[in-house]
């Protein structure tokens, strides 16, 4: 079943002030936030847009395994300094394999596998998240042009099929670190993700 727009409020936060919208599945309970500033009037221009999957372990807790804190925070500043733009903020942690199945997925990569031959030894896909829900979320928020903030083309091929014109892709190269060195690398070599060589 489709989500639906349920409530939104203001959100002051450490990098400025942001609208907060929440939208769910009434009938799984599924939920999903949008972070938007400056979208009170229908954009005329294409809208920064970045697609987050949630990360408790980045998002919240600050872990160098991964690049997602600092890119989420990175995308918060961002928007605010242009004073425009939205966060799609998906709850499919793990990359779609959820909380417990990643902390099996970290103890793997504890053992030396890399974060794809991780979650295929639990029989789990590489990434196992959707992108469905973004064409209501993005409706709601009166968006059909976007700059995609991403390294990830299946994102980029996946608001496109859904009928979202991405003008251009904003890279967002962030949070590098010693302990997340390989992982980026893993994405960059067996995931597509476009990095240049550089930026490790």
């Amino acid at each position: 079943m489709p989500i639906e727009f349920v409530a939104t409020s203001r959100l002051p936060t450490a990098f400025g002030e942001f609208k907060i919208t929440v939208f769910q599945d009434p009938k799984s309970g599924e939920e999903h936030v949008a972070l938007s500033k400056g979208l009170e009037l229908a954009p005329t221009e294409p809208v920064l847009v970045r697609i987050h999957s949630e990360c408790l372990t980045g998002d919240a807790f600050a872990s160098l395994k991964c690049d997602c804190g600092p890119q989420l925070q990175a995308t918060l500043k961002l928007i605010n300094e242009v004073g425009q733009g939205a966060i799609l903020y998906l709850r499919q942690e793990g990359r779609g394999i959820g909380l417990t199945n990643k902390i099996r997925a970290y103890a793997l990569q504890d053992q030396g596998h890399d974060t794809v031959d991780a979650n295929l030894m639990l029989n789990l896909p590489a990434d196992a998240r959707r992108y469905d829900m973004c064409s209501i979320m993005l409706d709601h928020l009166n968006i059909s042009q976007v700059k995609l903030i991403t390294n990830n083309p299946l994102k980029i091929n996946a608001l496109t099929e859904l009928g979202i014109e991405v003008v251009t892709r904003v890279p967002l190269t962030v949070g590098l670190n010693p302990f997340n060195a390989e992982y980026l690398q893993t994405k960059h070599d067996r995931m597509a993700h476009m990095y240049d060589e550089g930026d490790f």
